[in-house]
């Protein structure tokens, strides 16, 4: 049982904390040569993938249109997935602004619709975003400067994330600041794992189709880019904006469908385990597989304190047992309060930690069951 308890507590230690350390301390020792950013002007094709997003489209079509790039050298390509509201005739009406939809039907998810729309985009780059949320006015020049480093094959921009009005402390953004510092050091060392969904760009040559079951394309575009011998980079000045999510249910479900999509990649592309074909094996295995596995070693962490607790002489075992149902208590309480509207600083970080881990058991289940799929989710 002790032998059970130290691995636990080994691989949650290394994923939270000794991981972000040690790629800290490669990227200051060992890094990769500095990004030869270059004030270039390819043409660029903003795509955007939308499934009923009348919400949020207009608003989203006037920020892209306001972009600091050329207009005649910058195309807007809106993708409707089978959308049935006014998603089509909003991204109708922005047509003399250099926009163009492309309408698709039935529904088949978004990997599929990248597929559809790449060999139709004009742009020598890629620039995916999302619906929701709001890019700078340099974001785009931003990112295109630095794929005018010949070894850069794909960039991503910074996604900040901001309280909505009347809002309190939010461990949301805690927690995506420290992710933040993750993909910078990794940057610097070699690539990202992934990219920001909201924000990224790639070169249209590097662009692999993807398999339409592919949950995340954020993670599988810039993998690709990769395998074929390029950096990723981590552009911190390409800044976007998002609001936090609405509810924890939204939170949740966002989070589910993430680690979903990664417990997929190893299904869809299993040359990511092959640390022969893939350089950032170590990085990919630290950064994302870890974590999969840290809810399953929570619970036999907890499992394991409450058995040497009773069994064990040592004080040592009944402390890590109190800490860690104090740590659950204090996650309790956190839902708690954002139920009610009334989030803690002193509880957010606890309430944070198990909703994403919980999340995480959850995304693995799912993927056995086959609920997660590429198929558009509905907000809960």
């Amino acid at each position: 049982m002790e032998l059970a308890f130290w691995l636990a507590a080994a691989v949650v230690l290394y994923s939270w904390l000794v991981y972000p350390a040690l790629i800290a301390l490669l990227a200051s020792v060992r890094p990769a040569p500095a990004v030869r950013r270059d004030e270039i002007e390819p043409p660029v094709t903003v795509l955007l993938v939308v499934r009923d997003e009348e919400a949020h489209l207009e608003e989203k079509l006037r920020n892209l249109v306001a972009l600091d790039y050329p207009r005649e050298k910058l195309e807007v390509l809106v993708v409707s997935d089978g959308s049935r509201d006014r998603t089509e005739s909003i991204a109708a009406g922005f047509a003399g602004s250099g926009v163009r939809l492309l309408a698709l039907a039935p529904p088949r998810g978004k990997a599929s619709c990248l597929n559809e729309a790449v060999p139709r985009a004009r742009g020598a780059i890629l620039v995916m975003t999302d619906a929701r949320q709001a890019l700078a006015e340099d974001a785009v020049r931003r990112l295109v400067a630095c794929l005018g480093d010949p070894s850069v094959g794909a960039a991503s921009g910074e996604l900040h994330i901001v309280a909505s009005p009347g809002r309190g402390p939010e461990s949301v953004g805690l927690y995506w600041k420290y992710e933040k510092l993750i993909r910078r050091a990794e940057s610097r060392f070699d690539s990202t794992v992934g990219v920001t969904g909201a924000l990224y760009a790639v070169r249209k040559e590097l662009f692999v189709p993807l398999d339409p079951r592919a949950i995340l394309d954020d993670v599988l575009v810039p993998m690709e880019v990769v395998f074929a011998g390029y950096r990723v980079v981590f552009e911190p000045e390409a800044r976007a904006w998002d609001r936090l999510a609405e509810s924890p249910a939204h939170e949740y479900r966002r989070k589910v469908r993430t680690l979903a999509g990664n417990f997929q990649l190893l299904v869809l592309r299993p040359a990511l385990l092959d640390p022969l074909r893939n350089r950032l094996f170590f990085q990919l295995v630290s950064h994302k597989l870890t974590r999969l596995a840290v809810p399953w070693c929570l619970v036999l962490l907890l499992l394991a304190s409450a058995a040497l607790a009773l069994a064990s002489p040592h004080a040592f075992y009944r402390a890590a047992l109190g800490l860690q149902v104090l740590f659950y208590l204090l996650a309790a309480a956190g839902w708690i309060g954002r139920r009610e509207g009334r989030p803690s600083r002193l509880t957010s970080v606890p309430y944070t930690l198990v909703l994403l881990n919980l999340a995480a058991a959850s995304a693995l289940l799912g993927i056995v069951r086959g609920t997660e799929t590429a198929a558009w989710k509905a907000a809960p």
